[in-house]
């Protein structure tokens, strides 16, 4: 899968996503976009979007986008909290489908 990481996500965090196509919102020079237009540029490049931004779902028609979203639910944003959520996401990875938008986490 390609994934792109959201700009509130620890970069190193793409270490621990092997065997997919992982890069950060700001490595495309999409920092600070909004997230309609981020998600819309996102479409065109990747399968699946990893954030921690639980509203964004409810922020956007995502049938509007050819994109999945993953949302990783933790304490924070910090790499030893998400960390802990990675098999599950790997999983996830592996069955989400385009406008699908799940929640991996607590």
């Amino acid at each position: 899968m390609r994934v792109p990481l959201d700009e509130c996500l620890p970069r190193k965090l793409k270490r621990d996503l092997a065997g997919h196509d992982t890069r950060t919102v700001p490595e495309m020079g999409w920092a600070s976009k909004e997230n309609g237009d981020l998600l819309g540029l996102a479409a065109g490049h990747f399968d699946v979007f990893l954030t921690v931004d639980r509203n964004l779902s409810y922020q956007q028609d995502m049938g509007r986008f050819n994109i999945a979203v993953v949302v990783l639910v933790a304490r924070g944003n910090r790499l030893a909290d998400l960390r802990p959520l990675i098999p599950q996401v790997l999983e996830v990875l592996a069955v989400i489908r385009a406008g699908q938008v799940l929640r991996v986490g607590f």
